[in-house]
């Protein structure tokens, strides 16, 4: 056998060449023919002469078109293209033409390459995935039939060698596979498989990352970044050398394909360089930058008017409900609640303005502006008029912002979770607060007092628990008035001035994280108390007595003299109607808000309100507050808002279903959405009354839908990609970016900004540049881009094969028919499909071999379709049945994986040890850990499988059930089996399967298991994500990027498992070969592992102890007489 050998990195050979970067552009993925490149830009393909010169487009279909692949021939070119609103495979001519749409699945389908005999394509999907993982797949050129299966478990990208008997494949699809200078479980490699058995060869590697397989000759190419940077490296399949070709010192080699040359073109490699094209020569082994001019009418690049009515980001109301005012694509707008037009206030397309609150006496709009370069409050005149006001901040992300009462003073908070304040007169911003911990969740948002000289806010302690706080303007101080034995939130003080609202919950405590699966379960509730601030005011709840009143004797007017008969008899007018006992009288207009701190524990009072779970409070008019309840089963998004009166002592429900809630500035009027429909302004005194908008009194529906800004994408762009840089420095969890100078970094992807042709360019130069921060968890997408109509595809949940002309149903898979998200088409009550029937016809049409199943299909999810099945392809002794086919089937595929796992280590521990799959560390695992772990606690050990973790939270609650010890015993004197305590345990061995695509809480979770010595690890190094991953405030066109902003460490202070993984103690190859045999080798392992456990350390078995007898000393006395026995 040929040992490998593994050329020196710093070693370089004869051909590799440094590459230079010039003037910038983005130009992707492209391939290579005889005479012509193609690549990606702007959304499109573009065909270009080997030689350079002016690009011209070749597919102008809406949406993007990717992935291009020149037929071995060169006539063709397979891509990955979404006319029809979904990610599907299409061929077309390599002059230009209609292209012909070749898959109709409703799952992502991705061109991978050709068959070397160019008869077929070589795509990747996940159609027929348990667990979100692709595999590769043929498809001729015709698009009819099935694809043919490459026989291998999984694999993103190939290429067949020259005599097509061997594949040089990724077996991995990477989550993030940007991620820079990673050492996780999901580094690409490159295996070659033998066709004919799925055995395979491993390319030489210590470390990084293979990718993008060329197979020329007796040589494979490919990409690496075995030496830090992406370069060009080949492997000679006969010596086993890898050699260094190409690199750059500072941008990547991000994709390559292969030409494998014919009579008038040598073999060449076309490869992006971040941006550029280049051709590597293989006879010459040297590189050529292409240089290449497009020159053509870009549609994303010209400005234009859009409504921005579904962007609407941030609301308030003005302070008498005349108007709304809107956060939308980075303009701040004005909505009449009846009369007028949207009126927008900043009209600024390359600035982005955020987070506007309307004064509350209707003069001003404050937002936060980046115009400078750096957020700064401004005020504008509520009609867009004259200058505006603009206050420097320190740098960072504010939000938060909050008038005071007198429209003097202006409070917000800020990315560190600080509260500030400014008074306009004086412009200088003044320090409030800080919380102690770095969780954003109902902390430091300011509420003012009716005099504007206190602010209160809650802030956690040291026991994560948050108190109720205020801040006296007038004296610098902060005083805390709730203790830390509840977890108080949402404070507002009355309008009288009289007391503070706030909510409690004493009931957190398992979720008092938001990080721990251990809290998933727990349901907190809340109580709603009030603080009586003066210590010379009675409780608003005094006791109430109704007594009879007592009719006095009329005076006679006369003998009394006419000053008392000119008395009035009833108050004059404007006095109001004299408050009920218990009830704060109203404030006077200037009275000051008093806070008598000495004894004020004694002063908070429960409110007579149910104990529900409360998720926010509002104080309406003196003496009334609107709670929101999020509903203990809500099936619909919203809350729902209750209003208390306290002078009433009376809880109504007002309205349901709301997901935005603000009160004006008076009481009077409230802001708010049902649902993600309309927004409405209507009435405090008649909210949730039955009465339909444009009704006399009754609520007015904005007109949001007339919002109009103008969009200049180049300017957008430009923006964006600042405010993309300020936000990892503002929001990433190491201040110093993981020792990346921003400034410098940011300097040098500038330049490409120019080049944007299209959102999807935008979202290219972000990926790279972002991922230079090298973390897990950074994700980029989103934004302003035209999208096709989406066609969604039925599927019937089943698995076919053609025979005799026709399709035929080899697996139907069961779901659990009662539950809507696993629902299986043809085992619903008479349908009763069967495996080895035929499918003949769908909704009338015949169906045959040559036809794709899949595009009788198109739109027909979630509707009813008539199918013809029977036992024969001639039709006869068929029947028809009306099914609705499902839009993903991916759940019942996953249910036969794991139910066909469990009964596999049934089978092989001979009904021993237990199985159980957790999907994620989220809802989908703690469902599935509760469901399958305690149904099967009568095992002796068990096996925890958690290859594919999807992450989600932090499984402590998993970890700490399985490590739990057995205390006892309970005997009962009926039945004879006992109950351990615990009873819900397994005691036995315990083992855990890992893979590469378990990862962020699917790296925890393992992580947990092995320090708390539960068992061993089998399989492979997990992900290595384990960061929490936020998103900072949406981009101005609605894109998004993630900036961690938490990460985890071990007790030993390292960062054990970000960009490492965890690695497994028992290291288990998913091995092709074996699988194809139908054996899952990781599995079987532990199963191994466990049965030997099982067999050295048997379960225990515990005695029962002799019941006692605390007679059997005793004399029995003689007959007749009643002694009581002997006494201790």
């Amino acid at each position: 056998m040929t040992k490998p050998i593994l050329s020196l990195l710093l070693v370089v050979a004869l051909a590799a060449v440094c590459l230079a970067q010039s003037e910038a552009t983005l130009f992707q993925k492209p391939t290579v023919n005889q005479t012509h490149i193609v690549f990606v830009y702007a959304g499109d393909l573009w065909s270009v002469p080997r030689a350079g010169g002016d690009a011209r487009r070749l597919t102008t279909g809406v949406g993007t078109e990717t992935d291009p692949y020149f037929s071995p021939d060169g006539t063709q070119i397979a891509f990955t293209g979404e006319y029809d609103g979904n990610v599907d495979v299409y061929v077309v001519p390599a002059t230009g033409g209609v292209p012909k749409r070749l898959t109709y699945h409703p799952g992502a389908d991705v061109a991978a390459g050709w068959t070397p005999d160019g008869k077929r394509v070589l795509f990747s999907s996940a159609r027929n995935s348990y667990a979100g993982f692709v595999r590769l797949f043929t498809i001729g050129l015709d698009g009819g039939g099935l694809p043919e299966e490459v026989p291998l478990p999984s694999g993103e990208r190939g290429v067949f060698s020259p005599d097509a008997t061997r594949i040089a494949y990724e077996p991995l699809n990477q989550w993030q596979p940007e991620w820079k200078r990673y050492y996780g479980g999901q580094q690409d490699v490159i295996w070659i498989a033998k066709l004919s058995d799925s055995t395979i060869e491993k390319l030489p590697r210590k470390g990084g990352n293979d990718r993008f397989p060329m197979w020329v000759g007796d040589k494979v190419y490919f990409l690496s970044d075995r030496d830090e940077r992406y370069a060009l490296y080949s492997y000679d399949v006969k010596t086993k050398r890898v050699d260094l070709l190409a690199k750059d010192s500072v941008f990547d080699i991000k994709t390559a394909s292969a030409w494998s040359g014919d009579a008038k073109s040598s073999a060449t490699i076309a490869f992006e360089q971040f941006g550029t094209i280049h051709l590597f020569d293989l006879k010459t082994n040297k590189a050529q930058k292409v240089n290449i001019r497009v020159a053509a009418d870009q549609l994303a690049v010209r400005p234009r008017f859009e409504r921005v009515g579904q962007r609407i980001f941030n609301s308030h109301i003005s302070p008498t409900g005349a108007r709304a005012v809107f956060e939308a694509r980075g303009e701040i707008i004005t909505v009449p609640a009846e009369k007028g037009d949207p009126r927008n206030l900043t009209n600024t397309p390359g600035v982005m303005e955020r987070d506007p609150a309307w004064s509350p006496d209707g003069k001003w709009i404050s937002y936060f502006s980046e115009e400078s370069g750096e957020y700064a409050l401004h005020l504008r005149d509520q009609k867009g008029e004259g200058e505006v006001k603009k206050f420097a901040l320190p740098p960072t992300f504010y939000a938060s912002p909050t008038w005071s009462p007198d429209s003097k003073k202006f409070a917000f908070t800020d990315k560190k979770l600080q509260l500030w304040y400014l008074e306009i007169d004086k412009g200088q911003p003044v320090k409030v607060d800080a919380n102690p911990i770095g969780f954003n969740e109902d902390v430091m948002d300011p509420v003012w007092s009716p005099d504007s000289k206190w602010i209160t806010y809650t802030k956690q302690l040291p026991n994560l628990l948050r108190a109720v706080f205020v801040y006296s303007l007038e004296t610098s101080k902060t005083h805390q008035l709730t203790d830390a034995m509840g977890d108080a939130r949402y404070p507002a003080f009355d309008r009288s001035g009289k007391y503070l609202y706030f909510t409690t919950s004493t009931n957190l405590g398992p979720s008092i994280s938001f990080a721990d699966l251990s809290g998933f379960g727990n349901q907190p509730t809340r109580s709603v108390y009030a603080i009586v601030l003066r210590n010379d005011l009675p409780s608003p709840l005094a006791p109430e007595s109704d007594e009879e009143k007592v009719t006095e004797e009329k005076k006679d007017a006369a003998k009394e003299g006419q000053g008392d008969a000119a008395k009035p008899a009833t108050p004059p007018a404007g006095a109001g109607t004299p408050p009920a006992a218990g009830a704060a009288p109203p404030a006077k207009k200037d009275e000051p808000t008093r806070i008598d701190l000495d004894g004020i524990d004694q002063r908070i009072i429960a409110l007579p309100i149910p104990n529900r779970n409360y998720r926010g409070l509002v104080a309406g008019k003196a003496n009334v507050i609107y709670i929101l309840e999020q509903p203990a089963a809500a099936t619909a998004p919203g809350f729902t808002v209750q209003k208390y009166d306290l002078e009433k002592r009376k809880l109504d429900k007002a309205i349901d279903g709301v997901t935005s809630f603000e009160l004006s500035a008076n009481g009077e009027k409230a802001l708010y959405r049902q649902g993600f429909g309309s927004w409405v302004i209507g009435s405090t005194a008649t909210l949730g009354a039955p009465m339909p908008p444009g009704a006399p009194g009754g609520p007015s529906m904005l007109k949001t839908a007339d919002m109009e800004v103008r969009v200049d994408p180049k300017i957008e762009w430009r923006q964006m990609y600042n405010e993309a840089w300020r936000n990892e420095r503002d929001f990433f969890y190491d201040k110093n970016l993981h020792g990346l100078n921003l400034e410098e970094m940011r300097k040098r992807y500038e330049p490409y900004v120019e080049a944007v042709a299209h959102r999807s360019d935008l979202t290219y130069l972000f990926t790279d540049m972002l991922n230079q921060l090298t973390v897990g968890h950074m994700f980029i997408g989103g934004g302003d881009q035209q999208r096709p109509n989406f066609v969604p595809g039925g599927l019937l949940g089943a698995d076919y094969k053609i025979e005799n002309g026709r399709y035929r149903f080899s697996q139907v898979y069961n779901g659990e028919n009662w539950n809507p998200n696993l629902r299986a088409p043809l085992t619903q009550p008479g349908v009763n499909v069967k495996a080895g029937e035929y499918l003949l016809a769908v909704g009338g049409r015949e169906l045959r071999a040559t036809d794709n199943l899949y595009s009788f299909f198109e739109s027909k999810a979630g509707k009813q379709v008539l199918l013809k099945v029977g036992p024969n392809p001639d039709g006869s002794n068929s029947r028809e049945v009306t099914v609705v086919p499902v839009g993903n089937e991916q759940g019942l595929r996953y249910l036969a994986w794991i139910e066909g796992n469990r009964r596999k280590v049934d089978q092989l521990s001979g009904g021993k040890l237990a199985y159980l799959h957790m999907p994620d560390t989220a809802n989908g695992g703690y469902t599935s850990f509760n469901r399958y772990f305690f149904a099967q606690t009568n095992k002796n050990g068990v096996l925890i499988d958690e290859r594919f973790n999807q992450g989600g939270l932090l499984a402590d609650y998993v970890v700490q059930l399985l490590g739990r010890q057995q205390l006892s015993n309970i005997h009962y004197r009926e039945g004879g089996q006992d109950v351990p305590v615990p009873a819900g345990a397994i005691y036995g061995p315990k083992a855990m399967l890992i893979n590469e695509m378990a990862g962020s809480g699917g790296d925890a979770m393992p992580w947990y298991f092995k320090k708390s010595k539960l068992g061993p690890l089998v399989g492979k190094r997990t992900w290595g994500g384990l960061i929490a991953s936020f998103r900072p405030p949406p981009l101005m066109d609605g894109g998004g990027h993630t900036a961690p902003d938490a990460a985890i460490y071990g007790l030993d202070g390292e960062w054990e498992v970000e960009n490492a993984g965890v690695a497994p103690d028992i290291e288990v190859e998913f091995d092709p070969a074996l699988w194809r045999q139908g054996r899952d080798p990781q599995l079987e392992r532990a199963v191994e592992y466990l049965l030997d456990e099982l067999k050295k350390n048997p379960p225990k078995q515990y005695k029962r102890p002799a019941f006692p007898n605390y007679f059997k000393n005793t004399t029995p006395a003689p007959a007749g007489q009643g002694g009581r026995g002997n006494e201790r």
